[in-house]
């Protein structure tokens, strides 16, 4: 079943979270001790991130360095796969601009399609550390939006060059992102809204939000994004609040204001244990008013918070 009729067709508001792969050469099974703590909390689906190649440097002696290419966390297909078979569940793999090639992006939609997995989120991505901004690959895309072509020209039976696919399978269904506090690149919040209509009427079912702490944020984003047009579910995205360096650390990397009343209560926390007691409350009460306002949805990011959610789950499904 799909996403996007997985959240439809329950009568609560579903529940779904989004993995990392493990770093080159851990193994997996850490991810499954992940899985297997959130199971009990009924999972729709589990989305799983995509890294692109960064260029590291060797130091080769003599002031000589060598610029390699690396991936430090590959295998987003074969985890998908790993877990869609152990687990029985919907799995959402990330597609990006963001590192890869429209021929690349070919093949890993041929790999998932053979894999049955026909559900994905379409994502532009982050630019690569090195650069100042971000820079498509040589024949590659420039934002989502083209990225979705692409992958309804697939769905269309058509590849890259041109050429027809002499069978066709089931076709993929995706979702998108979208940023209540708008995107770091974006000039406003209407310009945003602007393109996120676009990628919906190319064919996203659903969006999920970059994570956030206030929730008026969200509401008034939702607010402007029927208004516009838009009637798509729009999955708030949320990360308990964890240790006493987010302070900073969140809204300088994710582009958030942390609300006052969040701010004062971390502020008074001497200890890392501390600020996650402060934050698991804040995300118990921030999850509840979502769903007093009726999102069909909550989708969390787990990395580094599984233990968060984990109470949080416990208190609010």
């Amino acid at each position: 079943m799909k996403v996007i009729d997985l959240i439809n067709n329950t009568n609560k508001t579903a529940f779904s979270y989004e993995i990392l792969p493990p770093l080159k050469g851990t193994g997996i099974e850490k991810l499954y001790k992940t899985i297997d703590a959130l199971q009990e909390f009924d999972p729709k689906y589990i989305n799983i991130t995509t890294h692109r190649s960064e260029y590291v440097y060797n130091d080769l002696g003599n002031g000589i360095f060598q610029r390699n290419r690396l991936r430090r966390r590959p295998g987003t297909v074969a985890v998908a796969a790993a877990i869609q078979n152990k687990y029985n569940i919907t799995v959402v793999p990330h597609l990006l601009c963001s590192g890869f090639s429209e021929e690349e992006t070919e093949y890993v939609l041929l790999d998932l399609q053979f894999l049955g997995i026909t559900d994905l989120l379409v994502l532009r991505g982050d630019k690569a550390k090195h650069e100042s901004a971000f820079t498509p690959e040589k024949d590659g895309h420039r934002n989502a939006i083209d990225l979705q072509k692409q992958i309804n020209n697939f769905n269309n039976g058509i590849f890259v060059d041109g050429s027809e696919m002499q069978v066709t399978n089931t076709p993929f269904s995706y979702g998108v992102a979208c940023y209540p506090e708008k995107h770091e690149e974006s000039p406003n919040i209407d310009t945003d809204i602007h393109w996120l209509k676009q990628k919906i009427e190319l064919g996203a079912e659903y969006a999920v939000t970059q994570l956030f702490y206030d929730n008026q944020k969200y509401f008034d984003f939702v607010n402007k994004a029927r208004n516009a047009g838009i009637t798509v579910p729009i999955i708030p995205g949320i990360k308990p609040f964890k240790r006493l360096s987010h302070l900073t650390m969140l809204p300088k990397t994710f582009k958030v204001d942390l609300p006052e009343e969040l701010t004062r209560e971390v502020m008074k926390c001497k200890t890392d244990e501390d600020c996650k007691q402060v934050g698991i409350e804040w995300c118990i009460q921030q999850c509840k008013d979502l769903m007093a306002h009726g999102v069909p949805s909550i989708h969390f990011y787990s990395i580094s918070a599984v233990d968060s959610i984990k109470e949080v789950a416990k208190a609010i499904y």
